[in-house]
């Protein structure tokens, strides 16, 4: 049953990120701050540190070509940085503690490095013109803030569901 279920929460998480960016920008103090939710990236992190990296890195390319389809007009952007991402979060894993703290903090920085990357392509080719200074007060810091959230609440359940996985596979593997 994991076997299906951990594909099946990507595909999930997929469609659940556009339904939550309808709810941004919001207003806060006056001002217009915009929460982007990150959640399949998170999802990808976490089965790149506890699952198989090369395993993430494949949902990470397929996911991220359906992101580039979908969402953006162009082609290969997602499709090179969700895999990407993965393999850092992987590659990692061999020198940090795979503590879910430590996972959580890991995940959240590798997010900020995604966001960060994509504001500088989209300045590089004249897509936005919004300064750093502005990108990090009305969208990196809120973003951060929703997806700490958002991870707070289902990254043990990310780990749990993983782990069922890494144990069904390896009772397989016995019989």
């Amino acid at each position: 049953m994991a076997r299906f279920l951990i594909p099946l929460v990507a595909v999930v998480l997929f469609f659940l990120e556009t339904e939550f960016a309808l709810f941004s920008p919001i207003e806060w103090n006056g001002e217009l701050v915009y929460l982007v939710p990150r959640f399949l990236i998170l999802y990808l992190i976490f089965l790149s540190i506890y699952y198989n990296r090369k395993r993430a890195m494949l949902y990470g390319l397929i996911f991220g070509l359906l992101y580039d389809i979908f969402y953006i007009d162009i082609i290969g952007l997602y499709s090179f940085l969700y895999p990407f991402i993965c393999f850092i979060a992987g590659s990692t894993v061999k020198y940090i503690h795979q503590h879910l703290f430590v996972t959580t903090t890991l995940s959240l920085l590798l997010v900020a490095l995604l966001e960060i990357i994509l504001h500088q392509f989209f300045l590089i080719i004249s897509f936005t013109t919004i300064p750093f200074s502005e990108f990090l007060n009305q969208r990196l810091i809120p973003t951060m803030i929703a997806n700490s959230i958002f991870l707070i609440m289902l990254g043990w359940t990310f780990r749990y569901l993983i782990q069922a996985r890494v144990l069904q596979k390896a009772n397989q593997s016995i019989l």
